[in-house]
């Protein structure tokens, strides 16, 4: 029984190599122009800025970094660490293009909160940045769900500015974090 196993399997392999020989592979997708934008991202970046935790509360200090590299060209991977309040945190963004779709897609997930933000957006016309929507939970009324608004804008390819806006019940758009960073590599 074993010698007909042997054979057996010898026999399929042999006849996957011959097909596999005689088959062009599949041509794998290129990445497209608006994959471009997400090179702008690459480096290693350190910044601070502020939080708006809710109504009438102080502003909240933060500091940020974080490494990133692209992924085949398709994706954006960041791999960041901050500090708000003396509290330390990890995070991982992802950030690509989906051509079918037409339009940039991510994600976000932290340390702090089991919340996975996922993100849609587009790239305006001067290419400098890229505006994300996504829902989440709202610090100033646990329990509930907002749509957010985060921006990231390049002024020029050592600077990087992030924004995160929170829609109000009357529709208005609230800014409650502005971080400032520095490309260091």
């Amino acid at each position: 029984m074993t010698r007909l196993t042997i054979s057996c399997t010898s026999g399929i392999l042999l006849a996957g190599t011959v097909f596999a020989l005689n088959q062009q592979p599949p041509a794998m997708p290129k990445p497209e122009k608006e994959h471009a934008f997400l090179e702008q991202f690459v480096g290693e970046w350190e910044g601070s800025g502020e939080m708006t935790p809710g109504p009438g509360a102080p502003a909240i200090t933060c500091k940020m970094s974080d490494k990133v590299r692209l992924l085949g060209g398709f994706w954006m991977v960041s791999d960041g660490k901050g500090e708000m309040a003396g509290m330390k945190m990890e995070n991982v963004l992802t950030l690509g293009y989906d051509p079918v779709k037409k339009q940039y897609i991510g994600q976000w997930v932290d340390s702090m909160m089991p919340h996975q933000w996922n993100y849609v957006g587009e790239v305006d016309g001067s290419g400098k940045k890229i505006t994300l929507h996504t829902e989440g939970p709202n610090p100033e009324k646990p329990g509930r769900m907002f749509k957010f608004r985060e921006t990231f804008e390049f002024p020029d390819k050592d600077r990087r500015i992030f924004t995160s806006s929170m829609q109000q019940e009357d529709g208005a758009w609230k800014q409650i974090v502005k971080v400032e960073a520095t490309r260091k590599k």
